[in-house]
């Protein structure tokens, strides 16, 4: 692969961790003669030391950026996602906890794996992400995400009841206390919590499943990427939640009607050559271990 020139930083500025391995990052960056990017919330931040730096302030400056370099967690690594959803600038995740499903760098192996990518010794992985289409008080208002889509029942402890249509046929009539729409990346996330299957990444397809349904019948189904997933609402609510990958929420009522389909942009994840997708579900989840 080709070798950076530049990159961007963005970040979880909330933890301690980003600030105590932000100056050696940026050292590093310096020593390659690499020019390293800051978001504005950084750059404006009361603990950020450095002077002479690029700032981002437009999607257009991370387009021009060779690769975008995000520190936290999977949430901060799905706020980026979807910020820069229609840019083809790669993302390297750095994990400031454990290792994450999306963020598959740790502060232990950080430099070294910042050192393939100055070498060109890496991959690239591309994800899609889910469209939803909320029709509501005669507007349209367009979400995208990277894990997934989640509808609920706003008004705690009540079932939510929904119609599920997949290109034009009748799926089922559910009660439940909601329902998950993700992406294969999605699928080790609140869809694999509600009894969903794990998908690989590299399938293009989109996970359904309902959440505590009450019907014991009720199962997850795995559809093409290509489906039009449509959800309407039979009965009189006027606080149903629509949530984009647990961040951003949108409150619809039952005259609002939902369509999800696969999104035309792809996240393109930066990999390397000895880690894969069971090595990671292996550590983080004890995945194929036999039991006591």
């Amino acid at each position: 692969m080709k070798s950076p020139d530049n990159f961007g930083i963005w970040g979880n500025i909330e933890k301690k961790s980003f600030w105590d391995v932000l100056p050696r990052i940026l050292s590093w960056s310096k020593r390659n003669k690499l020019n390293a990017s800051v978001t504005e919330r950084i750059a404006k931040h009361k603990n950020f030391k450095s002077e002479d730096i690029n700032v981002i302030k437009s999607k257009s400056d991370i387009n021009n950026l060779d690769f975008m370099l995000v520190l936290g967690g999977d949430g901060t690594f799905l706020s980026l996602a979807r910020t820069i959803a229609e840019i083809d600038t790669p993302i390297l995740g750095i994990h400031l906890g454990d290792l994450g499903f999306l963020a598959i760098v740790t502060l232990k192996n950080l430099f070294h794996r910042l050192n393939q990518v100055l070498n060109g010794e890496y991959t690239i992985e591309k994800r899609i992400m889910a469209q939803a289409t909320l029709k509501k008080d005669a507007k349209s208002i367009e979400k995208i995400a990277l894990n997934d889509f989640v509808v609920c029942n706003g008004q705690s402890h009540r079932m939510l009841n929904y119609r599920l249509h997949v290109d034009g046929h009748l799926v089922g009539n559910y009660k439940a206390d909601g329902l998950v729409i993700a992406t294969p990346t999605g699928s080790t996330a609140y869809s694999l919590s509600a009894g969903g299957p794990i998908v690989t990444p590299k399938l293009d397809s989109l996970i359904v499943t309902p959440i505590a349904t009450h019907t014991l019948t009720s199962r997850p189904i795995v559809v093409p990427s290509s489906s039009l997933i449509e959800i309407k609402f039979p009965i009189d609510n006027d606080s149903i939640q629509f949530i984009a990958d647990g961040q951003v929420h949108e409150t619809i009522n039952s005259k609002s009607q939902i369509n999800i389909s696969c999104s035309k942009y792809k996240v393109e994840l930066i990999h390397f050559f000895d880690t894969d997708y069971f090595q990671t579900l292996r550590l983080k989840m004890g995945w194929g271990k036999r039991g006591n």
